[in-house]
């Protein structure tokens, strides 16, 4: 039996995604240098370069080579492939970035938030920030990351009792959609963070990249991703990993939610759930704080036995603002190391806007793909 010949149809679909993807990888090229670099031959370079010029998402720059031989014509992506959307919904207030498809940052505004967060605020301040990041342009995707819940079916926040940062349910994919042609992705800002460790991660080691681990986020809020298989699994209705009514020890031995521990111990902001993390580092660095950490890292302990329990995970990440805080690290080192099935505990190798990068990376995918498909 003679395996089926690809269609002229689908070696043309190919070759143009092949010449669009060098495209998005480099700033501009030539007919010759884009044979070079796709190993496609010229004719067959020509001929993608055309469709997609007709497509509206190649153009000629106008600018030509020089020096001996032929005068080469330089090509670019077009104004017509459009931007993407990466937006982030946190305490510190709202960002919206506007990328283009070589994930090049063009703009990028942030909208502060008062507290309390309110739908409306938040609502309020997401359309104001994306209109003046877009100006008069349209996004063609847009991919958002949340500090609350996140209903996975309809990319809504969800409203959990205890949670520190909005108050009510809001819709980032409504609040978006008249800006935005495409799809609206929503995801919670610790999946976001998890995803961006592990693409970090199989960077800088491809061959032994984890595909197993736990996120750990320790803030304001509590929060925690799991990655399995290389995938953040989000749970029937996405809200895995929301570990704030975990029953832990708490500060008398009795077992109670985790969020609870921080209000027993006095470190919430004032009539607030949100944890006062200044005031938590500065009480581990005071004459008692070992005895805070001992009994934070009893509590967070405790969460973390069902995440070894039920996930077997490689290492669990220590990420947010007090999960490097030394103390508290040392004293969970210690609590982990007495428990039947110990776990490896590490820092997160992205430091810089965590949940960003993860959004920042799928809005530009985000955007690759959608040119793709409409080049076919």
């Amino acid at each position: 039996m003679t395996s089926a010949k690809p269609s002229l149809a689908l070696l043309r679909e190919m070759s143009d995604e092949t010449v669009l993807l060098a495209l998005m990888e480099n700033q501009r090229l030539t007919r010759a240098e884009l044979a070079v670099v796709t190993g496609l031959s010229k004719p067959t370079v020509g001929e993608a370069i055309r469709r997609l010029e007709a497509a509206g998402l190649v153009s000629d720059t106008g600018e030509r080579t020089s020096g001996r031989g032929g005068v080469g014509t330089y090509y670019a992506l077009a104004e017509g492939v459009g931007v993407a959307l990466a937006v982030g919904i946190a305490p510190e207030g709202v960002t919206v970035e506007v990328l283009d498809a070589a994930g090049t940052l063009l703009d990028r505004v942030v909208e502060p938030v008062q507290r309390p967060a309110t739908a409306e605020l938040v609502t309020g301040a997401l359309a104001h920030a994306t209109r003046r990041a877009l100006g008069k342009r349209r996004a063609r995707v847009a991919v958002v990351s949340a500090a609350d819940p996140v209903d996975k079916a309809t990319g809504d926040l969800v409203h959990l009792a205890d949670a520190p940062f909005l108050l009510g349910a809001m819709s980032p994919v409504a609040t978006l959609a008249p800006l935005v042609n495409g799809p609206v992705s929503v995801d919670n800002d610790v999946n976001w963070a998890a995803r961006a460790e592990r693409a970090a991660r199989a960077g800088a080691d491809p061959e032994h990249a984890v595909d197993d681990f736990v996120y750990l986020y320790l803030g304001e809020g509590l929060g925690c991703a799991v990655v399995t298989d290389g995938e953040v699994r989000r749970g029937h209705s996405g809200l895995a990993g929301e570990i704030a009514h975990v029953p832990v020890p708490g500060p008398d031995g009795l077992a109670i939610p985790l969020t609870q521990v921080f209000g027993w111990l006095g470190l919430r902001h004032p009539n607030s759930t949100a944890i006062d993390v200044d005031r938590l580092i500065a009480a581990l660095a005071a004459e008692n704080g070992p005895e805070l950490a001992r009994t934070l890292a009893n509590a967070i302990g405790g969460a973390l036995d069902a995440a070894v329990a039920f996930l077997d995970p490689a290492f669990v990440v220590l990420g947010g603002p007090w999960g490097s805080a030394g103390p508290f690290v040392a004293e969970l080192e210690s609590v982990i190391a007495q428990r039947p099935r110990g776990i490896r505990l590490t820092q997160p190798c992205v430091q810089d806007e965590p949940p960003l990068s993860g959004v920042r990376a799928a809005a530009r995918q985000a955007l690759r793909s959608d040119a793709i498909a409409r080049s076919r």
